[in-house]
């Protein structure tokens, strides 16, 4: 293959690298892989709902109010 493009060692690999790198597609997300986010989770979602300690608190609401409410 080096004889046939008259290039060095050094150079295809270099070009073998940029190809292989060109090829790869950019890896999913976990919610593009798990198909997106839940639309119902994000109807009524406040819109600061990015900071984790605001969604540790919707969470921790929702799974408390579904405990008493199936618990009663």
């Amino acid at each position: 293959m080096i004889s046939e493009e008259n290039i060095s060692s050094e150079e295809l690999l270099k070009k073998l690298i940029y190809e292989h790198w060109q090829s790869l597609k950019p890896r999913k997300t976990l919610s593009q892989r798990r198909g997106g986010h839940p639309q119902h989770l994000l109807e009524n979602a406040p819109p600061d709902l990015s900071l984790r300690e605001n969604r540790k608190k919707v969470v921790a609401e929702y799974i408390q109010n579904h405990h008493q409410q199936h618990h009663l």
